[in-house]
Order: C-alpha cells, then sequence, then structure tokens
C-alpha cells in the first residue's frame, strides 16, 4: 500500500532519518514509538506531504487515502454544530442530499421523466455513499467518543481544545481513510472513550498509525510496533508488550556483537601499533589499517531508560489525618455536581482519581486544594500539611525568560546547584541543557519542568491533575519512579491506565454526584466493575459494593400513589395513540428505505416516484407525531 525507501530527511543541521524504509500493507496496525525529537510526528507528516524528503522516497497506491489527526487541529473554529462537523466528513453526500431537496421540491409542479430520472440518480449515489445512514454514524461515533445527545446540536466554538480535538476526530474516522494518522489521540479523552476508540480501531478496515504514549492504548491497537531511533524505522511483529520483550533479546545481542567487535577492533590496532614499522609485517599492517577504515561499525546500545534517584525531603512531618471534608455539596447554579459526598484522606494514600470527563474530577481537586469553596459541608486540612497542585494550566506560570536551572532556583526548595542539576537529569535536561530557556521548550519539556519544580516543593501532600499529558513513554517511567519513591501522600487524575496502575493503591471514582473509593489497584478495579456488571445482569441491577466502599443512602419511604385527574386520563389515552402511531410510521419509514435503498427500483421511474414522495410524507409525519408526544409528555 505504501512503500518507504531509504529515506532521508534533516532539519537543519539534525538529522532525523538516514536512508530508513519501511513497508506499511492494508490491514497493518503500526504503533510508532522512540524518544522525543526522534521524528515520530515528522514521519506522520511526511506521509501526508506536509514535509518533503530530503532523498529517498515515499511510495504509495493512487487508490489510498489518508487521515491525520494532529494537534494543529485544535486550532479550528466554526459557529456550525459539533454533529455538522462531523458529517462534513460526508462532503459528496451532503451535496447530493442539498440538490435531493431542491428536486423534491420542483416535484410540486413538476413531474416530468427528466427530473425523475435525474432525482433516480442522484438518489443511487446518495445511497452508495451512505447518505441514508450519514447522520446515525456521525452520532454513533460522536456519543462513543463522550458527547451526549444533546451535545450533538451545540456549536463547536462553544467547546474547549480537547473537545473540539474530539469532533474532529469522529470527522476523520467517519471518512474511513485507507491509512488513519493518530498522533496522540488519547491526550484528549477519558477512560469511557479510551475504551470505545480501542473497540472501534480493532475493527476498522484500513490500515492504523499511532504515536502514543499509552502503552495500554497500544497494546489494545496495534499488531506492529516500529522503533524510530538512529535515523531508521525497526519494526516489531507485535505490541507494544510484544516490542518491549523482543527489544531486550535484540539488544543482548547488538551488544554482544558489539563487544566482540570492539575487541577485534582493539586486537587489529595493537598489531598495527606493534607492526607498522616492521619491515617484514607493514604489508599486513597497511592490510589490516584498510580492513578497519572500510568495516561497518556496529552501533554501542544506548540506554533509553533513565532511572531516578533523588531525595524528597520534608521541613515538616503531617499528622495521620490529612484532610477531611464532611457533607460537602457543590454546584454551579442549578447544575449539581455534588452533594452529601465525604472526603477522608490519611497519611500515605496514594490515591487515583479516574472516570469520564465532565463528572467533576477537576472540581472534585480544587475543592481539595481549597481553590474553590463547596457549597455545602466543611473542609478541613490536617496538622503540618503542606500542599502542592500541579495541573496544565500551571505550564503558563512559567518565567518564560528564565533558564530551566533558574525556574528550579526560584522555586524555593532551598537546594543548591549540584541537586537541582541531578534534580533536572533525573527529567532527562542533563549538560547545558539546563541553561534553556522556558520559552523555547516544547510543552512535554515545560511538563516535565513543571513536575521538577512541584517534587521539589518540600510538600507532603500532592495534588497531579493529568500529569503525563504532552509525556512520552520514558518521560511518564520518569515520573512513575519519583512517585514511588515519594514517601508523602497524593492524588492523582489520570487517563493513563499504565502509570494508575503502578502508582495508586487506591481508586477513587464519581458515581451518583459523590466519591466513591475502590480499596486496591486500577486493575483489581477494573476486575471488581466487569464482576459488578454481571451481577447486576444476574441479579436485577443489584450489584456487589466493594468494602469500602461508602454506604448508599437509605432509600424514601414509598408515597401513597395518587389517582390521576379526567385531564391526566386523557393524556395518557392521547399519549399512548400517538406512541401507537409513532411506532407505525417508524415501520413504514423502514420499509420505504429499504426500497429506495435496492438498485433495482431506479429501473421503474413510477415506482421510484411514488416510493420517494410516500417516504417524504412519512418522515414528516413523523417529525409532526414525534412533536405532538413531546407537548403531551410535557402536560
Amino acid at each position: 500500500m505504501i512503500s518507504i525507501s531509504d529515506l532521508d530527511f534533516h532539519f537543519g543541521s539534525r538529522t532525523l532519518y538516514d536512508g530508513a524504509s519501511l513497508h506499511i500493507k492494508p490491514k497493518d496496525k503500526i504503533g510508532l514509538v522512540g524518544l522525543n525529537g526522534t521524528g515520530k510526528s515528522t514521519l506522520l507528516r511526511l506521509l501526508v506531504g506536509e514535509y518533503r524528503p530530503d532523498g529517498g522516497s515515499i511510495s504509495m497506491s493512487k487508490d489510498v487515502s489518508l487521515g491525520f489527526l494532529n494537534q494543529d487541529l485544535l486550532s479550528y473554529d466554526s459557529h456550525e454544530s459539533i454533529l455538522m462537523v462531523a458529517m462534513q466528513a460526508f462532503a459528496e453526500a451532503l451535496q447530493l442530499q442539498k440538490k435531493i431537496d431542491e428536486i423534491l421540491l420542483k416535484f410540486e409542479t413538476d413531474y416530468s421523466d427528466d427530473l425523475v430520472d435525474k432525482l433516480a440518480n442522484l438518489q443511487e449515489r446518495f445511497e452508495a455513499l451512505g447518505g441514508y445512514t450519514m447522520q446515525s454514524k456521525a452520532e454513533e461515533i460522536l456519543e462513543g467518543l463522550g458527547f451526549s445527545t444533546d451535545d450533538l446540536q451545540k456549536p463547536l466554538k462553544t467547546f474547549s481544545g480537547g473537545w473540539r480535538m474530539r469532533v474532529m476526530l469522529a470527522k476523520i474516522l467517519l471518512q474511513q481513510p485507507s491509512l488513519l494518522l493518530l498522533d496522540e489521540p488519547t491526550n484528549h479523552l477519558d477512560l469511557p472513550s479510551i475504551k470505545w476508540i480501542e473497540n472501534y480501531l480493532a475493527g476498522y478496515e484500513g490500515a492504523v498509525i499511532i504515536v502514543s504514549h499509552d502503552r495500554e492504548f497500544l497494546d489494545g491497537t496495534t499488531n506492529t510496533t516500529v522503533e524510530v531511533s538512529g535515523g531508521k524505522l525497526h519494526p516489531y511483529a507485535g505490541n507494544y508488550s510484544f516490542y518491549q520483550e523482543e527489544k531486550v533479546l535484540r539488544t543482548e545481542i547488538q551488544q554482544g556483537a558489539y563487544d566482540n567487535q570492539q575487541a577485534a577492533i582493539k586486537q587489529a590496532e595493537r598489531f598495527i601499533e606493534r607492526f607498522k614499522a616492521s619491515a617484514s609485517k607493514a604489508k599486513q599492517a597497511q592490510s589490516r589499517i584498510k580492513a578497519l577504515d572500510k568495516l561497518e561499525r556496529i552501533d554501542a546500545v544506548a540506554p533509553d531508560a533513565a532511572k531516578v534517584n533523588f531525595k524528597f525531603t520534608f521541613t515538616q512531618q503531617p499528622g495521620r489525618h490529612i484532610l477531611r471534608m464532611e457533607h460537602v455539596g457543590k454546584s454551579y447554579g442549578e447544575k449539581l455536581i455534588f452533594r452529601d459526598t465525604h472526603v477522608h484522606i490519611e497519611r500515605g494514600d496514594k490515591i487515583a482519581l479516574i472516570g469520564a470527563n465532565g463528572k467533576g474530577k477537576s472540581t472534585l481537586m480544587r475543592l481539595v486544594a481549597g481553590a474553590e469553596t463547596p457549597t455545602a459541608g466543611k473542609h478541613q486540612l490536617g496538622h503540618n500539611v503542606i500542599m502542592a497542585f500541579y495541573a496544565q494550566h500551571q505550564l503558563e506560570s512559567l518565567t518564560v525568560d528564565n533558564e530551566i536551572i533558574q525556574e528550579m532556583n526560584e522555586a524555593g526548595s532551598k537546594r543548591n546547584e549540584m541537586e537541582l542539576r541531578g534534580v533536572l537529569g533525573s527529567f532527562l535536561f542533563t549538560g547545558d541543557d539546563v541553561y534553556k530557556k522556558i520559552k523555547v521548550l516544547s510543552g512535554g519539556e515545560k511538563s516535565r519542568v513543571a513536575l521538577a519544580k512541584t517534587l521539589i516543593s518540600e510538600a507532603n501532600f500532592l495534588l497531579l491533575d493529568e500529569p503525563t499529558n504532552h509525556l512520552d513513554m520514558q518521560s511518564v517511567n520518569i515520573l512513575i519512579q519519583a512517585l514511588e519513591q515519594y514517601e508523602g501522600t497524593f492524588i492523582v487524575i489520570s487517563h493513563d491506565r499504565y502509570f494508575v496502575e503502578n502508582v495508586a493503591t487506591k481508586i477513587w471514582y464519581i458515581e451518583d454526584f459523590q466519591l466513591k473509593e475502590y480499596p486496591g489497584t486500577y486493575h483489581e478495579y477494573e476486575q471488581w466493575q466487569e464482576d459488578r456488571a454481571k451481577a447486576a445482569k444476574l441479579n436485577g441491577n443489584a450489584a456487589p459494593t466493594p468494602k469500602a466502599a461508602p454506604k448508599p443512602e437509605p432509600k424514601a419511604e414509598a408515597m401513597p400513589a395518587k389517582t390521576p385527574s379526567p385531564d391526566q386520563k386523557k393524556a395518557l389515552r392521547e399519549i399512548a395513540e400517538v406512541e401507537a402511531a409513532i411506532d407505525k410510521l417508524e415501520k413504514e419509514l423502514a420499509t420505504y428505505e429499504k426500497q429506495l435503498a435496492d438498485p433495482k427500483i431506479y429501473n421503474n421511474a413510477a415506482q421510484l416516484k411514488d416510493a420517494t414522495l410516500k417516504f417524504e410524507q412519512t418522515k414528516k409525519e413523523l417529525v409532526r407525531q414525534n412533536d405532538r408526544w413531546e407537548t403531551l409528555a410535557e402536560m
């Protein structure tokens, strides 16, 4: 499908690709991995033609179509509803819909054969493009990505950048290109949406290339891993976990070959040094010099797993109780976020707060931090608790004209430059990197600086809101190691399942406007939720409760049923009649849709005209009856 041969590409004097080659087959699901700055996103832009290779070639079949999700799409804005923006994927079908509507309008005065033939041709093409199902497909994908049904008619411009990115992802998925290029698609998704897109990509007919720091997402969506390293593309025939295991073996083989070659080189160099001036051995020495010049050197194995080892220091040790919040309520106007919820945090708790976006996770974090005032209940911070709060907006609070080392020094930790360099080295800032200005750093580099500042703050209670966003896998691993060594208490919000599994011993989730707790790891929580769902099906929605979960509120006593008034009885009868009419109309509409989807009908103009008119009339009547039902239901 696509062949990359001997690809060369440079940014100024920096070489990203040097003779790289890769063949992409029609149903490949590829995870593209490698350290930051090695050229993963650049390769995607080379494939779509945004960049041109300096050497080599990228050739693809004429029928290949590409869909590229990248962070640049965050800037897209529109007054149109998100449903219409997503449906732009069906550009040709939408144009045909307009033409069909125009002809149907003309049918009120003109029934000429030419007009019927034109309509038949348009409807045949419209059906072939999936026109009759395009709206339902768009709705399904948008709702799968976390939008509610009410959201679908809201203008795109009313949504934040992360939600806009979901709309753009939906649009690309609806286009169904033969190759999907997804650059960090999980950055703007919550856990339910990540799981939904995993299932979607598992059944996707085309090829996919994914750049992601979320290793569990890669494991669930890819069957091939390509590592970008040393200017080359190294394929592995499996998902990310397979790649990790296979890479260990390849590394051992490479290290053995390197060691053997280095020993042979040293032996040859000793021979040359010893005999280059000897008349009898000079010819042999020259021969070995030429052999060394022609030798293709094996690269040394570069360590890519940074180790974190710095000491956290607390000026004050907190008491046993870090925070207590009792009977907390929170609402914004009429919008309820929390009601009568309780928060108990003990010293040493390692908590992950997970769940869908819009449930109140960030609001809860701000309530815990005291940055938000509850509308009910009380907030009591424990003895000697020193809090530090990390969130994405804090990247903007970095002083852009500061050097990294200066920014760290101004954090007020009282560490000397050697200690600060040690911390920065753990976060991949080595040598002269520490003198880089904040303003020249990438988003991931700024995140690492802000995290390093948070971790040296001497706080004994950390609040971390999406700390892994914009971090590559190596940086995520560094943060995991740092939090494993941290002896204080923390709460972390994250959608990265690997990260959560490795740092948290308690899981918080929000359900029915209350905070609930599962006392275990993320994978144990996942299994418990599966068991809970199965039990609910078997026992009529009765689900098991975790040992440490809050007790459910007592049910209110049932009120005696009231006898409906005559007007209410009449309304109930009318609703039943309307519902019966709607059911009948929906069946009729399905019949006409089936007729119009049959290619044979386009050979009979009279039959086509009859089916089309009945379809339009039935659709209008169905709309009328639905409006009537809504009016009756509100009475």
